[in-house]
């Protein structure tokens, strides 16, 4: 069986008018030039439809074939199969297969494997790092939803000194400043990787006393020692990083981590590792769960639509029974 091909040396751009046949084990080619070869020596290209076939000889010379119908019954005469790859990829329900195969790594990875290397990455980086990151940050959100407060300096000294007083619940409680400010976007506390905790006027007015306000605040310092928004950094750059690999443009992904951060919603975990953090600060400082579970009763009553600027602890009927039960 003769199957009529082009031949191309490697070396020169012409094309040579030959056909292919085998014969005892070797590929000969003849006409325009003629060559032999052992078939073992050979690399077929993997079967596309509608596209021509390309034989290569170990020294880059090759075969171009047209003729695919003709060349694989010759390939299936010499006893040549197409690797279980190229086969899943001629089979729809091979390609279904990988295509189901695939969705349920990505879903997997982003569930599960995501989140926990981005716990680790965030562990790991130095605390110099987070601050290079979120440099400039309150800054940016002065310009944005934040003004100074009007809180009276003494008020603020006073919520301050009384916050730090508190014992921690734990060993390498994180180094914070306790900032204040008149907010746009209603009652809100939350930290930044940088270490500041942000304490509006507006929820100052909101609780009822200091003891609801020392919860709240040891809610947002649980979420500086689990260095959540960091994780969650980590885990939306890396998403960020898949998707500049597909798409291109990595100047994007720099230019919107600020507005990533001031985006960012906590997981559900996230708010429990927080809220249990809470719950063992207020109980080592011998003050009543109940002032924690109250102070976010307070702030639920304020929840209106989620705001886009670190709504970072919903308080929901679920949060509030779990630190009541934790008594």
């Amino acid at each position: 069986m003769q199957i009529p091909a082009l031949y191309f040396d490697g070396k020169t751009s012409r094309a040579y008018r030959v056909t292919l046949s085998v014969e005892g084990g070797m590929a000969v080619i003849s006409g325009d030039a003629e060559r032999s070869c052992a078939i073992a020596e050979l690399r077929v290209s993997e079967r596309v439809r509608n596209t021509s076939r390309k034989v290569t000889f170990p020294d880059d010379a090759y075969l171009e074939i047209h003729d695919t119908r003709a060349f694989d019954t010759l390939l299936a005469a010499t006893g040549h199969q197409d690797s279980i790859v190229v086969r899943a990829q001629q089979s729809w329900r091979g390609a279904l297969l990988a295509f189901a195969a695939t969705v349920l790594v990505l879903a997997l990875g982003y569930s599960y494997g995501l989140p926990l290397a981005a716990e680790a990455i965030a562990k790991a980086l130095p605390e110099k790092v987070e601050r290079s990151i979120s440099s400039g940050m309150l800054e940016f959100l002065d310009k944005r939803i934040l003004a100074p407060s009007q809180l009276p300096l003494a008020r603020q000294t006073e919520i301050a000194a009384h916050f730090k007083q508190l014992l921690p619940p734990r060993e390498g409680a994180p180094n914070y400043q306790l900032v204040f400010r008149k907010s746009n976007i209603g009652p809100n506390a939350f930290a930044l990787p940088s270490g500041q905790i942000i304490l509006t006027d507006e929820l100052v007015k909101l609780l009822d006393n200091d003891e609801q306000i020392m919860g709240v605040l040891a809610h947002e310092l649980g979420h500086l020692h689990e260095r959540h928004l960091m994780r969650r950094i980590v885990q939306s750059s890396a998403i960020g990083a898949v998707a500049t690999v597909i798409f291109g443009d990595v100047s994007a992904i720099i230019a919107n981590i600020p507005t990533l951060m001031l985006d960012m919603k906590y997981s559900r975990d996230a708010e429990r590792e927080a809220d249990d953090y809470a719950i063992a600060m207020m109980k080592a400082n011998g003050i009543s769960l109940s002032q924690l579970a109250r102070g976010f009763e307070k702030m639920q009553t304020q929840e209106q639509e989620p705001s886009p600027y670190l709504s970072s602890h919903p308080s929901t009927t679920e949060r509030i029974a779990h630190i009541r039960d934790a008594r």
